[in-house]
């Protein structure tokens, strides 16, 4: 007994810390099927032993609420799902039954309580006793109305999720890659339980209902003829849905099954795994039957009416061929699996990440090892189980993109290895993305993601080795992600972008402060000479309008450096330059300089409002100070900071109307 109580006591420590890094600080600390097999394992001991202990994870709904949103209690505890793989369990659970399959969604658990037609509280699930009043954030979902015809007091419970395209969206406005959202389960929670809901109108939160919790009619109401003011459910959930969804609201995906139609239900599910756009981990199966869900009860933990479905992982043995060794911006050098093909779900897989060297010490996995592997929900690869373990050896020394010497460091009670060269073109991903990025070069194809995975690679290492890609095409082709005809359209993108003008270039090299409008007013200063521009000294850079001593020391300093002016006369060789046109016409807005804030309506965006500004003359920056002519705003009377500060400055605040008339304009003319 001692012997499995102790045991019992190093699982609850184990998975609660693996649920902690995973829902609370966005890490990943063990494979999903690593965690269910110590769960399950946790849970049989229990059951022999007779013992729960208080801090079980068995025994644990949800998180404590560590916010400072207001809490409350819930009327009515929210419980989690017990769950199987096995869908004849699934059928043997339905029985005799009908019942209603439907997605399992992975966002935020969300109650609404709406009042004689108004919505007027929304609460998280928090703990499962306790959670969040988030009302004025759940105003801003974009699919949840705010007003329903039901004038009684309903309640209902549904999952505040991100669609996988919006999360994408999302993150592609990120430019920091460290920054980016890891997933879009953890962006919905934050989004959801900001403590400023102009944040969370900005995520495109979406509701999807898939509990009525109540709805009561008032008896001076009753009488009612209209039927989305008095409900008839029929005792059917299924009724239920429907009636919610004649309210205005979106419910989640289901099908109406029975034992006998249950597996290809869950066949049709799965198949649509590659295509759904709402985050989901598995399915939920519900009696439709409303008084018998109800006559069942509840356990502890889990109410008897429903019961969630994980996909069974399809499991694939094979043997590991090596360990590739991934570098980061942040340093952190991954490991990821490489394996011998392997077909899961439908598709060919050789490649998996380990994540960090303390899971490669958990399952002693070494090259040539017979290893199991699966996609966790059906997506993505993963190691299962190491069946030889026979231990972790080859760990670099040196950084497989610089050759600089890496250490491993225990973060968290994690082990990771590091790169210590500080100049390691992995870290210099920003600078990259740069000189790729539509007001320099303008590769189009060379994203953030591409670029990363390809200096991991070692296919690049400077600015020049972009417009070598061929070199690597052969590889290439084979990563996920590309194939034959993007890995040519990324080489022709490339080659088109090598025929570009001097004032991107400048731009795309990164020196500190040099924006694409001071490039242009460097090189027409220094008549495009590059030659002349590289060996200008600070006085003469301190003579153009809008250069100051800042910037000019920092392109001095960039052009002394030895590594720098070697790095550009390689890239030199593969670029032709074009003439940029000379502004024609009238200069009108010469010598005047402008801040652009907010959003824009007779311009495409506030680039092609920039480049308006400098055909004219004019200067765009991006921060105010005493030299600022004009601060363009199109609410004018706003109390933003800029506009403060432009009222404390005495900067004139004109909108796009006042600057097109400044301009002679009276229109945007493209």
């Amino acid at each position: 007994m001692d012997e499995k109580l102790k045991r019992m006591k190093e699982l609850t420590e184990t998975l609660s810390a693996a649920s902690r890094a995973y829902y609370q600080e966005s890490r990943e600390i063990m494979s999903n099927l690593e965690y269910d097999r110590l769960y399950d394992e946790l849970l049989k001991l229990e059951a022999e032993t007779g013992t729960v202990f208080a801090s079980s994870p068995t025994q644990k709904v949800g998180y404590e609420v560590l916010s400072e949103l207001p809490k409350v209690r819930h009327e009515r505890p929210m419980l989690s799902l017990n769950k199987t793989k096995s869908v004849d369990e699934l059928r043997e659970w339905l029985g005799t039954q009908t019942g209603l399959l439907s997605w399992k969604m992975d966002g935020l658990t969300v109650v609404l309580t709406y009042e004689n037609g108004t919505l007027s509280r929304a609460v998280t699930r928090g703990n499962g006793e306790i959670g969040e009043v988030i009302t004025a954030n759940a105003k801003t979902f974009v699919n949840l109305p705010l007003s329903i015809p039901f004038k009684g007091q309903l309640t209902l419970r549904g999952e505040a999720i991100i669609t996988y395209s919006d999360f994408e969206k999302i993150n592609a406005t990120i430019e920091d890659v460290d920054a980016k959202y890891k997933n879009p389960r953890n962006l919905c929670s934050g989004s959801v339980r900001q403590l400023n809901s102009e944040i969370t109108a900005g995520r495109n939160v979406r509701f999807m209902a898939f509990s009525l919790v109540n709805a009561t009619v008032p008896e001076a109401e009753t009488n009612i003829a209209d039927s989305a003011s008095e409900p008839n459910f029929k005792n059917s959930r299924r009724e239920q849905f429907l009636w919610l969804a004649k309210l205005g609201f979106e419910t989640v995906e289901f099908e109406t099954v029975t034992a006998e139609t249950l597996p290809e239900a869950v066949k049709r599910f799965a198949e649509k795994i590659e295509s759904n756009d709402i985050p989901s981990d598995g399915l939920v199966l519900l009696y439709d039957d409303i008084a018998y869900g109800r006559s069942l009860g509840r356990t502890a933990k889990f109410p008897r009416d429903s019961i969630a479905f994980k996909w069974a992982d399809e499991l694939q043995e094979t043997t590991l061929s090596y360990i590739e060794w991934s570098a980061s911006r942040t340093g952190l050098i991954n490991p990821v699996a490489v394996f011998e093909p392997v077909e899961l779900e439908g598709t060919t897989v050789s490649r998996a990440s380990v994540h960090n060297i303390s899971i490669m010490e958990g399952l002693k996995l070494g090259a040539g090892d017979k290893i199991t592997v699966y996609k966790a929900n059906m997506i993505i690869p993963q190691i299962a189980e190491n069946l030889t373990r026979s231990g972790v050896r080859d760990i670099p020394e040196r950084c497989p993109v610089c050759g600089g010497t890496t250490e491993i460091r225990n973060v968290n009670d994690v082990k990771s290895l590091y790169c210590t060269n500080p100049d390691c073109q992995a870290k210099k991903i920003k600078s990259f993305d740069l000189f790729v990025s539509r007001d320099a070069l303008n590769i189009d194809g060379l994203s953030e993601m591409t670029l990363e995975k390809f200096i991991a690679a070692g296919f690049i290492k400077e600015f020049d080795d972009i417009f070598h890609l061929d070199r690597h095409r052969k590889a290439i082709v084979t990563m996920e992600g590309f194939g034959e005809k993007s890995c040519d359209n990324l080489i022709a993108a490339a080659k088109d972008a090598s025929h570009t003008t001097l004032p991107r270039l400048i731009y795309g090299l990164g020196i500190a402060g040099i924006g694409l409008a001071n490039a242009r007013m460097i090189c027409r200063h220094f008549n495009y000479d590059l030659a002349e521009m590289r060996k200008a000294d600070a006085d003469e850079l301190c003579a153009i309008d809008g250069i100051g001593a800042v910037l000019a020391d920092a392109w001095v300093n960039y052009f002394q450096d030895e590594r720098n002016n070697e790095m550009l006369d390689r890239l030199l060789k593969d670029l032709a330059f074009e003439a940029e046109a000379a502004p024609a016409g009238a200069q009108p807005l010469a010598g005047m300089t402008f801040v652009i804030t907010g959003s824009v309506e007779h311009f495409a965006n506030r680039n092609e409002l920039k480049e308006r500004i400098e055909a004219l003359g004019g200067k765009a920056a991006g921060s105010l100070s005493s030299k600022t002519s004009y601060l363009i705003n199109n609410d004018v009377s706003s109390g933003s900071s800029k506009n403060k500060k432009a009222r404390e400055l005495g900067i004139p605040i004109i909108s796009e109307e006042e600057f097109l008339k400044l301009t002679g304009e009276t229109q945007h003319a493209d």
